[in-house]
């Protein structure tokens, strides 16, 4: 019955991202609905895009500030898959009609050299195993309608991620502090937030530690090559036909996206 459920809601998810039509929310329908059963949810809906030619080129984590897992009663981020279709070039102007209701975010993304299997993995083998970091945003889309979600709700939905723009070149980590590079996130020209990496749970390469972690229980691991976005800096930037996004980061570079109906 559950593995039904399982592949019932994996279709209903992928129909909703494809047809841009949310769905209800996965948790008042199945209320007992638990944070393993929301993963399979995820690994089912991966499954049916792989098993349609698409590649996992990476991952993001999400929740990764207090005031987020406060509000969802966690107390720890989630994960999602990215996926080669996800990805979209700076300067492309990005279509609202291909998305439900989508937030921008802000956040250092880490490209991998080595790879990295928990349990174990610590901030200092993240540093060591990655090539180097750079400015990112990422589009965070629900499928479950008004973004009415628990943490199951997310979860299934692949953390809510939808698509990321990877901006300025490689910038290697060492002699680098990731807890001080300050964002300044703009919209419109306007200033919208300020932050620096110790928002993400202290150090953003500690986040991705957590998620070499909590992977590990799955049989999966990052490997080398992966983009792995780790965490918004500040709240998401909802957005409007016409809006402009711009991210600066201190010694990383800037990043910019541009959305038209």
């Amino acid at each position: 019955m559950v593995e039904k459920r399982i592949e019932e809601w994996a279709k209903r998810l992928l129909k909703a991202e494809e047809t841009c039509v949310p769905v209800e929310p996965l948790t008042e329908e199945w209320p007992a609905v638990d944070i393993p059963a929301a993963y399979a949810i995820q690994l089912k809906v991966l499954e049916l895009k792989r098993a349609a030619g698409r590649k996992v080129i990476g991952m993001k984590i999400g929740l990764t500030s207090k005031a987020m897992q406060q509000m969802l009663g966690v107390h720890e981020p989630d994960y999602g898959h990215v996926l080669d279709s996800m990805v979209l070039l700076e300067g492309e102007p990005v279509r609202l009609s291909g998305l439900i209701q989508p937030k921008v975010e802000a956040e250092i993304a880490f490209v991998l050299r080595d790879r990295l299997c928990g349990p174990g993995v610590h901030a200092a083998d993240v540093l060591r195993a990655s090539a180097g970091v750079m400015p990112s945003l990422e589009i965070i889309d629900s499928r479950i309608k008004d973004w009415k979600i628990k943490i199951q709700d997310t979860i299934a939905d692949n953390a809510s991620a939808a698509a990321i723009i990877l901006g300025g070149a490689l910038v290697p980590v060492q002699g680098l502090d990731l807890r001080l590079v300050g964002l300044t996130l703009e919209k419109d020209g306007h200033v919208f937030a300020t932050a620096t990496g110790a928002a993400v749970l202290g150090h953003p390469a500690a986040a991705v530690a957590w998620l070499a972690n909590a992977i590990a229980p799955y049989g999966l691991s990052l490997e080398p090559g992966m983009v792995v976005l780790s965490g918004s800096l500040t709240q998401a930037v909802t957005v409007e036909p016409g809006t402009v996004i711009h991210a600066t980061f201190d010694r990383l570079g800037a990043v910019s996206v541009k959305f038209i109906e």
